[in-house]
């Protein structure tokens, strides 16, 4: 299993200079683009006020869209790149900016409703490239999930959506915005989800911004219970289906005090905003998440490049100085609020997230992630040789994960004895190295979509 001495190599000098970014240099992983505002539903917490009412001449035309994908791929050409609206479906370039993206390395996924997943309609997202969709399911309950969505029949076209993507092997994630009407539903909600097959069970919690400024979210004390309800849900599908939180990190407080051995400690948990994710309006404004409409930019007056690493905003949050009780939390490394919410709350993105119930008390050690986490391929995380094949197939995991992939695969190796890395070798780590996923590979390990 180990190239012998005839196999060429890369060494890590050659690896030095082909790496995404440089030792300790911020790239936007994951890039979350509202292509639209307009959209057939009309849901309650809907952070751009989507809606049927909106013209599509307030759109980036393709040509600005292109320009901007090109202006992203420069800083970062593996991206995740997520296209959402309002409904992206209802756009007729989505798949044209899709296969631009895909073809030239970004990992492309939609977020939408479902009601427009066509069996058509997947056919023609799967050959543009994309890897996969997210969908909004709310409730099992159709006039919960109707009601909240603004739209008669939306459950049963959704579920025959998700249906059809099981059907044609498109990886799909389960997106639930959790209010105190459907909490109780999500142990079912997570059932149904792992038994259609979904690759991650995605809870949202409320963020008052939007058309969901006026909306009542559930108190902190709810939220702590919801938290717990997850971290016990992820045991339980560990190996199946992934289950996360979203605007709501204090979900690892829970997971370094009751489940240590969880698969999210393999990843960046604290909120990314502004560091590694970024979001695009339907305007070309760049904001630092979806939920956070501070402006860090124009589109049609800046570069990407430039804003990526000029903004103000952008460098307040990655120097990360929070204020209040996040800033004084011994969890504040591996949560540190959400950003959006404590700016929706309070005016101030760095302030504290008032949706959490944990009152530090300075009484336990500053809590470090416990496992080593890192987003892009640095040189330095290079130790071993590797065959030209064998690199260049680890490129096109998408950079959010890659660095977590390449350390798996090195500490395996080593453990082994392989003093190289070819596609053989990779082959044996992939049969025999335990991963989250024991059923199925999703799409941002490799499967579906284009190689």
């Amino acid at each position: 299993m180990i190239p012998t001495s005839g196999t060429a190599v890369i060494s890590e000098d050659t690896l030095a200079t082909s790496h995404v970014g440089t030792p300790g240099s911020q790239v936007p992983h994951i890039v979350a683009w509202n292509l639209t505002k307009r959209c057939n539903l009309a849901c309650a917490h809907c952070y751009i006020s989507a809606g049927s009412w909106h013209a599509q001449d307030s759109e980036l035309p393709t040509k600005e869209c292109m320009r901007i994908l090109n202006e992203i791929l420069d800083l970062n050409p593996n991206p995740m790149l997520i296209l959402t609206g309002g409904e992206p479906l209802l756009r007729d370039d989505l798949e044209a900016i899709a296969d631009e993206a895909s073809s030239k390395g970004a990992t492309v996924v939609i977020g939408t409703n479902g009601t427009g997943l066509t069996e058509t309609r997947i056919d023609s997202l799967m050959k543009s490239g994309v890897k996969g969709v997210a969908v909004s399911v709310d409730s099992l309950r159709a006039d919960y999930h109707d009601r909240f969505r603004h739209g008669g029949g939306a459950l049963r076209e959704t579920q025959e959506a998700v249906g059809r993507c099981a059907e044609k092997n498109l990886d799909f994630v389960i997106q639930t915005t959790v209010t105190s009407g459907n909490r109780h539903e999500l142990k079912d909600l997570a059932k149904w989800a792992a038994d259609a097959g979904a690759i991650s069970f995605n809870v949202y919690f409320v963020v008052p911004t939007g058309r969901a400024e006026r909306m009542k979210g559930m108190n902190s004390a709810e939220n702590e219970e919801v938290l717990k309800e997850l971290v016990s849900l992820e045991k339980i599908y560990r190996g199946t289906m992934m289950v996360r939180s979203k605007c709501q990190p204090q979900i690892m407080r829970h997971v370094f005090e009751e489940s240590t051995d969880s698969s999210l400690l393999n990843y960046e948990t604290r909120c990314p905003c502004g560091v590694h994710y970024v979001r695009i309006t339907p305007e070309g404004k760049v904001t630092p998440c979806p939920y956070m409409p501070v402006v860090a930019g124009d589109l049609l007056s800046q570069s990407f490049k430039e804003i990526w690493e000029t903004s103000p905003v952008f460098a307040d949050l990655r120097e990360g100085n929070l204020s209040g009780r996040c800033g004084r939390c011994e969890y504040r490394e591996v949560c540190g609020g959400c950003r959006a919410r404590a700016y929706a709350e309070t005016g101030d993105y760095l302030g504290p997230d008032d949706s959490c119930a944990y009152d530090p008390t300075g009484e336990i050690p500053l809590v470090k992630g416990r496992q080593g986490v890192s987003y892009g391929q640095h040189a330095e995380d290079i130790s071993l040789e590797w065959t030209p094949e064998a690199y260049e197939k680890v490129q096109k995991i998408p950079s959010f994960v890659r660095g977590v992939v390449v350390e798996r695969l090195e500490k395996y190796a080593k453990a082994k004895g392989y003093e190289a890395i070819d596609l053989r070798v990779m082959k044996k780590v992939r049969e025999d190295m335990p991963v989250d996923f024991s059923k199925k590979r999703p799409f941002f390990l490799g499967r579906g979509g284009r190689a």
